[in-house]
Formats: structure tokens, C-alpha cells, sequence
């Protein structure tokens, strides 16, 4: 919604996601989060990593040269929640990939769409029979959703000129408004 609306205020918009930015990103994408096998935690995290690396070199890198703006659903802050405080890995370990993967690039704007993990397990299950396919991701504990939230929030205290945090228990159509005026904003401003 966001990348539309820009595109229709003239705005350059390069809108991609992690994992599955590009074709590589995409098989792995598909092999890691569709696969009913066990898939060990050091594993995840540098396959999400492989998938950061492709789509910064490739993706994202030629996209900033060229002048474009870049949406990405997802990036580096969720490997630092999911995998660091959601499955146990030290900070360090996980910043260290993580620079490894970007090359230390980082975004200018970052959204965190902040609902309580009861309200989004809740949704997720209304939305079971939709035409939406369930990942292995979907199917973690609440206590596994809580460290995450907390890591975003935590990211939020410490770098609040970058990391934004939006109250997403609002309507889609409520939340996209706050949306387009916060990265309107900040485009005009930057």
C-alpha cells in the first residue's frame, strides 16, 4: 500500500521483501520456511543471512546508486529479533553476521508495527483459511513472539531517530494513513 501510494506521487519505489528479494532469495525463501524438516538454529540464522547478503549486493545496493527508494518488508532488525533474542544467539554473534551480511548498511527508516503477541496469534488464526500459507515461522509459541517484540522495542529505545514503532491494532486502512504521513514526512525532511 505504501509503495503504491508513493509510485502515485511520483516517488521511485523499489518494493521487495527477506526473505525472497531475488530469485535466489526466493528458492531459499521457499526451502527454509516450507520445509516440515527440523531446522537447526545456526542454520536459520545464516541462511537468512545468504538471503541479506544476495539481496543487498544485488537488490539493494544498484536500487540506492540509481537513486530509488527502497521498501523492504523485513531486514537486518528482524534477524537481530528473530534469531538473536527469539532464539538465543548472543548479540555479538548475531550483529557480526549481520554486518558480514549488509557490509554495514543500514536503513534510514525503520517501521515496527507493534500489536501484543495474543492480538497477532489471533489474527493469524482468522486469517488460517484465506488463501494464506501458514511457514513454519507461524507456528512458533507466544513465548518465542514475546522475546521478539521486546527486541524490536528494544531497538526502538536505542535508536529512535532510525526505528519508528507504529500501534497496529487499528484498521489497515487507519494504520496505512499514520504510515504515509510518517515516511512522507521523513522523505520531505531528508
Amino acid at each position: 500500500m505504501l509503495a503504491s501510494h508513493l509510485r502515485s506521487n511520483g516517488v521511485d519505489i523499489v518494493a521487495t521483501q527477506e526473505p525472497g528479494g531475488t530469485p535466489l532469495g526466493k528458492r531459499l525463501r521457499a526451502a527454509f520456511l516450507e520445509t516440515e524438516e527440523t531446522v537447526a538454529p545456526i542454520s536459520e540464522l545464516l541462511l537468512f543471512a545468504a538471503d541479506r547478503a544476495q539481496h543487498v549486493e544485488f537488490l539493494i545496493k544498484p536500487s540506492l546508486e540509481q537513486g530509488r527508494v527502497v521498501i523492504s518488508d523485513r531486514y537486518a532488525d528482524a534477524t537481530f529479533a528473530y534469531q538473536g533474542a527469539g532464539r538465543g544467539f548472543d548479540e555479538v554473534t548475531v550483529n557480526q553476521v549481520i554486518a558480514l551480511a549488509t557490509g554495514g548498511l543500514k536503513p534510514h527508516l525503520t517501521l515496527f508495527f507493534d500489536i501484543t503477541v495474543e492480538t497477532a496469534i489471533r489474527r493469524m488464526n482468522e486469517h488460517k483459511g484465506d488463501g494464506r500459507v501458514q511457514n513454519r515461522m507461524d507456528l512458533e509459541t507466544g513465548e518465542f513472539y514475546e522475546r521478539v517484540r521486546a527486541s524490536y522495542l528494544g531497538i526502538a529505545q536505542r535508536e529512535p531517530d532510525r526505528f519508528r514503532v507504529i500501534d497496529a491494532n487499528g484498521s489497515v486502512e487507519e494504520i496505512h494513513k499514520v504510515v504515509v504521513e510518517m515516511v512522507e514526512g521523513f522523505l520531505v525532511s531528508n
